[in-house]
Formats: C-alpha cells, sequence, structure tokens
C-alpha cells in the first residue's frame, strides 16, 4: 500500500511510532502535542524560513511534533492531517481544550480589555482558543489577547451554509499555500469554508475530490465542487462559482462558463470532477 507522503508522518530516518510495522523507518518515536499560539504560521516543505509554503496553522491548532531542528518542528497537523515544517517558536506546550472558534473572517485581539489597547492579529476564521475571562464585550482567550465575543462562536455552533463562508472571503488575497482570512489558494478556501460549517475537509484540490457524491455539471447548485488538475472552485448558484485564484490574485466570483473558457485557453483543461459534498459529515476535529 502506498502512503500518501502529505499525510504520512514518516520519513526513511524518522516515523510516528504508530506508524511501526507499517512503514519502513530507522526510528520511531511518539509525537507531543502542540498547539498554535500566534494567529498563522507557514507550513513549509522544507525547515527553512525561505522554503515554499504549503499549508497554514492557525490559532490554537493542534501540531503533533515528531522532530526540532533548524529551529523548526516537523510534526503533523490534528485537524488535517497535513505533514511539514512550522516555525518552533510559534508552538507550545497544549493548554486546555478550545471551548470557543473564531467565526469572523478576521478579527483583533486586545492587550487589554479594550479595543484602544494594543493589538493582535488578524486572527483568522476558524482559529481556536479558550475563553478564560469576560468583561464587557470583550472575551480573554488563552493566547493572552482580549476578543470581541462577537467574533466568538462556542465549539459544535457551526455556519450553516459554506458558499456564504467563501463568499465572505471574496477580496481577500490569493496566496499560495494560505488559509488565513486575508491570504488564501482554492482549496484553502474550500477547506475553511467547509471547516467553518462543521465538515471535515482535507487540505489540497485533489484529495477534495474525494468529498461526498459525484454532481450532474447540467444541475449545479449552491455549494456544488468543480475541480480541474490543480484547482478547485464552490458554485454560489448554478451559473456562478467563487473561488482563490491567480487570475485575479484573489478570491473572486464570475460565471462558470467564463472561467473554463478561460481555463481552457490558457492551457489548464477542462473541469476534471463535479462534486456535491454531503450535508452532513463528520464534525471537523479541533
Amino acid at each position: 500500500m502506498t502512503r500518501d507522503a502529505r499525510l504520512t508522518l514518516a520519513r526513511p530516518d524518522l516515523a510516528d511510532i504508530a506508524l511501526q510495522g507499517l512503514v519502513a523507518a530507522n526510528r520511531y518515536a511518539r509525537p507531543r502535542r502542540m498547539q498554535v499560539v500566534v494567529p498563522a504560521v507557514a507550513v513549509r516543505r522544507e525547515p527553512r524560513p525561505e522554503a515554499e509554503q504549503l499549508d497554514q496553522l492557525l490559532l490554537g491548532e493542534r501540531f503533533d511534533v515528531l522532530e526540532i531542528r533548524d529551529g523548526h518542528a516537523w510534526g503533523q497537523a490534528v485537524r488535517d492531517g497535513y505533514v511539514g515544517h512550522v516555525a518552533f517558536g510559534a508552538l507550545a506546550p497544549e493548554g486546555p481544550p478550545p471551548t470557543h472558534r473564531v467565526r469572523a473572517v478576521l478579527s483583533y485581539g486586545f492587550a487589554e480589555p479594550s479595543i484602544k489597547s494594543r493589538p493582535t492579529g488578524p486572527v483568522s476564521l476558524n482559529s481556536l482558543v479558550t475563553v478564560t475571562a469576560r468583561e464587557g464585550r470583550l472575551a480573554l482567550s488563552d493566547a493572552g489577547f482580549w476578543l470581541p465575543e462577537s467574533h466568538l462562536a462556542p465549539l459544535g455552533d457551526f455556519a450553516e451554509d459554506p458558499a456564504e463562508v467563501a463568499e465572505a472571503h471574496v477580496g481577500a488575497a490569493y496566496l499560495w499555500g494560505g488559509r488565513e482570512g486575508c491570504g488564501l489558494d482554492c482549496s484553502g478556501l474550500v477547506q475553511q469554508a467547509l471547516l467553518a460549517c462543521g465538515r471535515s475537509c482535507p487540505r489540497d484540490s485533489d484529495l477534495q475530490q474525494a468529498l461526498g457524491a459525484p454532481a450532474d455539471p447540467s444541475t449545479l447548485r449552491r455549494g456544488d465542487l468543480v475541480f480541474w488538475k490543480g484547482h478547485v472552485a464552490m458554485m454560489v448558484d448554478a451559473d456562478r462559482m467563487v473561488h482563490a485564484n491567480a487570475h485575479h490574485m484573489a478570491v473572486a466570483v464570475e460565471p462558470l462558463e467564463g472561467a473554463i473558457l478561460r481555463i481552457r485557453e490558457s492551457g489548464g483543461g477542462e473541469p476534471v470532477a463535479y462534486r456535491r459534498p454531503l450535508e452532513r459529515m463528520r464534525p471537523a476535529a479541533a
């Protein structure tokens, strides 16, 4: 059985002890669970600050660390299983379970229970926090700053419409490997939209093609997904789609037929799949 390297915490020299007997490695070790304590941090291909960003982890997300080298932690994201290198300074030992998620596309934290105090952020949608105190309209998070309570939702309180979540990002910059509210790539946008609705979703577009069931391209509806090789978009109605894309260098809404023509003419080929995510999926892990 060939395992996807993106989702397998293993190298020839080192692997997760849970994979012992399943993958070959010179040594096995038990990961240490940590959590992100900055608004967002890159998951990189190599342990170098200039290495390619494959993904991002958001505030409060858990990361299982197997090795620390050159200032980077090599490990696996708990939320979607993605493997890569994260700046170690962005992590801390796992704290208490999160109580809330950020439901605003972007928010700011404040050093004191005052919106005039020193800000931290921006903090993005689906970030996870443990609320430890409240004062006025602000809630103190375990990250040490105060967030507007109206920007938080208790865990288990999810949005209903993934397309509405995706549309809320219109105008955000296109960012390769991005998941934060101010910059995303195509699969990052889809993942964020589905996570906000309590639906599990893998990170990359080819993996997302396994979601749900096939959709008939002649009867597409809001929330359906359209895939090209290396690209994904979400329908906002029968004719238009929303996607983060390098043509606009932003999240944009445009007619599906126009996008099909433009992508074909640029050498990107035809759509390879149409999928309808299930109405009910396993709740997204913290």
